[in-house]
């Protein structure tokens, strides 16, 4: 009897890549810097989804995060004037952009942060800002299930 594979772009596929990323750059400085980096690689964001209706509230900086149907699946642009708090979100979106809602909502993103260590490396800002980028994401994938 064979089990079908999970395709690599399955989301739990992309937190395990994420995972041994983190654990091969060792200390907190490093992954800060990794965090970073990512946030550099973003997609502009159109000047239009810089609107308020796209602002996540609670972060220490601003935070654009837009959505767009793509079929069943949805995908994210995000921007902010932040190079951790954009770097945060690059990392969110490598992890839920692309998905259907249910995938999105089925999976446990305190668990995955936390098994990145992320949340415990931030200060108590930036993780509740991290918290909320994680929110506005779980409340676009409900609106679109």
């Amino acid at each position: 009897m064979s089990y079908a594979v999970p395709p690599a772009s399955s989301i739990d596929a992309t937190l395990a890549e994420l995972v041994e990323e983190f654990d091969l750059l060792g200390d907190w400085e490093g992954r800060i810097e990794y965090v970073i980096e990512l946030g550099k690689d973003l997609a502009p964001l159109p000047d239009a989804d810089r609107a308020e209706a796209n602002k996540v509230p609670g972060c220490a900086a601003q935070v654009w995060l837009a959505v767009r149907r793509d079929g069943d699946r949805l995908r994210f642009l995000a921007d902010s004037d932040s190079a951790l708090s954009k770097g945060n979100i690059a990392l969110l979106l490598r992890l839920y952009s692309g998905r259907t809602p249910a995938e999105i909502l089925g999976f446990d993103a305190r668990a995955a942060l936390d098994r990145l260590g992320l949340p415990s490396a931030l200060t108590r800002q930036r993780a509740n800002g991290l918290n909320a980028m994680v929110g506005r994401i779980r409340e676009a994938a409900l609106a679109a299930a």
